[in-house]
This record gives structure tokens, C-alpha cells and sequence, in this order.
């Protein structure tokens, strides 16, 4: 977690930030007299191949841009009391990633998300299921909070759209790796070594991660009855929220 913080007094770093929140903004808003899904609430989101590369690629500033976009893109036509747990669940849209690569044990491919093996891809659609969840859960829990929107129906939808978006996000990331890479502006070469957090305990966070978001969503929209989503839904926001604390 150390990472989201000390981020901040690198200019790079910044700069990324506002690149990653122009353009997950700018992509958002295109499509947003598209296919609504449920007014006033969310929409069929082809920027949501954004999130998971960015992640990757500018680690930190990917959190805090996808956040900061997300709450932008909501000024044109979504924003609401919703807003703040939208703006949370698409923090850690863009977190988990590069948090979690490299840390689901034997469905880790050992390698950098180039998107060149099948491993490679095979961590990749875990990585974005989880991603997609956890920010699932956090939305569709404060939004039922709110009365605004039943969780069993938010989760799945933002969910499988997420997870969709996530893994064609893939594509893109085979593309452009490398260049990135090559102008230097991956972010663990950007930023210096001892201003990235060292994990206390990564596969337990992402343990903590998996169980809040996929069981979590899986509970609250398949198994409970509507009226016990926000208590027992709850205890798996708390679960996300803990990972930040040992990743």
C-alpha cells in the first residue's frame, strides 16, 4: 500500500495518474448514450479494457486515475450518492492487478504480463475476475446501502462486464508492453525502490481479495436472500478492504 502514497511526490508518476483519468474519462463518456443497462446507474463499458492495463503497466497511478476518471465520467449522467462507492470500487479496479500478478501461486505464470504465453493469459483472466469482483462487490453493496439498486442484480452485471472488458484489455496489453516499457515508463522504473511497499503477506491479500470479491459476489447474488446482502455482504467488503494492509 506504501506505493499509493509515496507516489505522489513523483512528477512521472502524477503525470500518469492524469493520463490514466483523461482517458478512462474520455472513453466513459463516449459511451454513455449507449446501452444503458440500468439508468442513472452504469452502462455497457467498452473502457473497461482500460483499467487492467493501465494497472499493469503504471501500477499506483492506475488506482488513483481509473478512481478519478470513474468520478469524472459520473458528472455526465451518473453521478449520485452512488458516486463514492463507485469511486472506491474502481480504485481498487485499477489495485489489484499489479498487485496481485505474480501472486496466485501455481496460476502465476512467473512472468511480466507481455501476454505473449498462455500462462500469461491464464493469470491474467484470474487477475480480472478477481479485479472485476472486488470492485463489484464494494459498488453493489454501498448501492443497495443506499437503497438505490438491489446488490444481487449490480454485482453481476458490473461483474461480467468488468471481467469481459479486463480480459479484451489483454489485447491491448500485448500491443503496447513493450513500448511502454521501452520509453520508460513502466512503473517500477519510475518510481524509486524504496518508495514501493514490500508485501506482508501477498498471497494471503490476494486470498483476502479472491474470497471478498468472486465469494463475496457469488454469496450475495446467488445464495443469500436479498434482505441479509448488505450485513453478511459486509463482512466481504471488509475482506477487500484488509488486503491493503498485508499487499
Amino acid at each position: 500500500m506504501k506505493e499509493l502514497f509515496t507516489m505522489w511526490k513523483n512528477t512521472r508518476m502524477i503525470l500518469l495518474v492524469a493520463l490514466c483519468a483523461a482517458v478512462y474519462a474520455a472513453a466513459l463518456i463516449v459511451f454513455k448514450a449507449g446501452i444503458v443497462l440500468i439508468p442513472g446507474i452504469t452502462e455497457v463499458r467498452p473502457a473497461n479494457l482500460l483499467p487492467i492495463v493501465f494497472s499493469l503497466l503504471f501500477g499506483p497511478a492506475a488506482a488513483w486515475g481509473t478512481a478519478i476518471g470513474n468520478l469524472i465520467g459520473d458528472f455526465f449522467g451518473t453521478l449520485g450518492p452512488g458516486s463514492f462507492f463507485g469511486f472506491i470500487g474502481n480504485f481498487f479496479l485499477g489495485y489489484v492487478p499489479y498487485k496481485v500478478w505474480g501472486h496466485l501461486g501455481p496460476l502465476s505464470s512467473g512472468e511480466e504480463p507481455r501476454m505473449r504465453t498462455w500462462r500469461q493469459w491464464l493469470e491474467l483472466i484470474v487477475i480480472s475476475l478477481i479485479s472485476a469482483a472486488a470492485c463489484a462487490v464494494i459498488i453493489a453493496w454501498g448501492v443497495d446501502l443506499l437503497g438505490l439498486v438491489p446488490f444481487k442484480i449490480l454485482s453481476t452485471i458490473i461483474t461480467a462486464n468488468d471481467t469481459i472488458g479486463h480480459i479484451a484489455g489483454g489485447v491491448l496489453l500485448l500491443l503496447v508492453w513493450d513500448r511502454v516499457k521501452a520509453i520508460g515508463l513502466y512503473w517500477r522504473e519510475v518510481m524509486d525502490p524504496e518508495d514501493i511497499a514490500k508485501p506482508k503477506a501477498p498471497k494471503i491479500g490476494a486470498l483476502l481479495l479472491a474470497i471478498g470479491g468472486v465469494v463475496g459476489w457469488i454469496v450475495g447474488a446467488f445464495l443469500l436472500p436479498p434482505a441479509m446482502a448488505i450485513p453478511v455482504g459486509a463482512i466481504f467488503v471488509v475482506a477487500i478492504l484488509a488486503s491493503l494492509f498485508v499487499l
